[in-house]
């Protein structure tokens, strides 16, 4: 055998053992992606019905959320009507109101000062190392009792 064929020998074992590499290469990337398009078709099997739930679960959460807003608004119309009668009763009542319960106070107090039967009680006086002070002067404690 010369040189130059056992190069050529060479050349072709060198490529026979190349192509057996890139084929086994081959052969794995084809089980890849195999495997993956499996585990794509798996993953759209569940993720399907979970946007279904999903968005069942949207809708039924804005069905409430609708509901919470008009039970938000009845009672801030509510309030509104509650504040405005209470207005128109204070307004058409309070101050007859007020005028007939200073009337029968002074009617009470009238009456209650007339009394013959009893005597007038004189006012308090407080002594102070030998002056009297009028009832009228005399300072109120924290307490809001009288020296």
């Amino acid at each position: 055998m010369s040189g130059g064929e056992v190069a050529g020998i060479l050349v072709a074992v060198f490529w026979a053992i190349l192509v057996s590499f890139l084929a086994v290469a081959l052969a794995r990337l084809a089980q890849t992606l195999k495997a993956t398009t499996k585990l794509v078709a798996d993953v759209t099997d569940q993720a399907v019905p979970l946007l279904a739930d999903a968005s069942q679960a949207v809708r039924s959460a804005q069905t409430q959320i609708d509901r919470v807003d008009a039970i938000a608004s009845d009672v801030q119309e509510v309030t509104s009507n509650a504040s405005a009668l209470s207005t128109t009763v204070a307004s058409t009542f309070g101050g007859p109101l007020v005028k007939v319960a200073a009337f029968g106070y002074g009617v009470r107090r009238a009456l209650g000062g007339r009394k013959e039967d009893v005597p007038e009680k004189s006012p308090r006086r407080t002594v102070i190392v030998g002056r009297t002070v009028p009832a009228a002067r005399r300072k109120r404690n924290p307490r809001g009792k009288r020296d």
